[in-house]
């Protein structure tokens, strides 16, 4: 149980602005012969709730965006603003990727997307992207 834990805690931790790579340990384990749904489960739901982080962190920030301290220039948050309204909601199904995931999420948290839309859609996007990473290190014959 130990095992799961820890890459639900490496998962989530991956998807905030802390630097964590998942897809290491999540191979790992799948490589040491722990069950491979349980790993894709765990790993998943660490990774969706880290995502919810960024989404929570976003929104309470918000309150904060007329203060001299606050971390985006409004021209910045306002670009970010208009590329999310031309791709919409559905780009979170990108929330997984390496580069530009994070801020995907923080940015929806900014952009007031409804909790239960982007949960699904970025939980779709990163069970995708654990599902991808199980079906190579299968390929690659890895696992027991």
């Amino acid at each position: 149980m130990e095992a799961y834990l820890s890459l639900f805690l490496v998962s989530l931790a991956a998807a905030t602005i802390l630097p964590a790579y998942s897809e290491v340990m999540f191979a790992g384990l799948l490589a040491a012969g722990y069950e491979p749904l349980a790993l894709w489960a765990w790993a998943t739901a660490g990774n969706t709730l880290g995502a919810a982080v960024n989404w929570a962190l976003a929104r309470y920030l918000l309150h904060f965006q007329d203060r001299p301290w606050f971390p985006f220039r409004p021209d910045r948050l306002g670009r970010a603003q208009r590329w999310f309204q031309r791709y919409g909601v559905w780009s979170l199904l990108m929330a997984w990727a390496p580069v530009g995931g994070d801020a995907l999420t923080f940015i929806a948290g900014f952009m007031r997307v409804r909790f239960d839309v982007f949960i699904l859609l970025t939980g779709i996007g990163k069970g995708l992207r654990y599902a991808i990473v199980l079906g190579l290190v299968n390929l690659a014959g890895l696992t027991p």
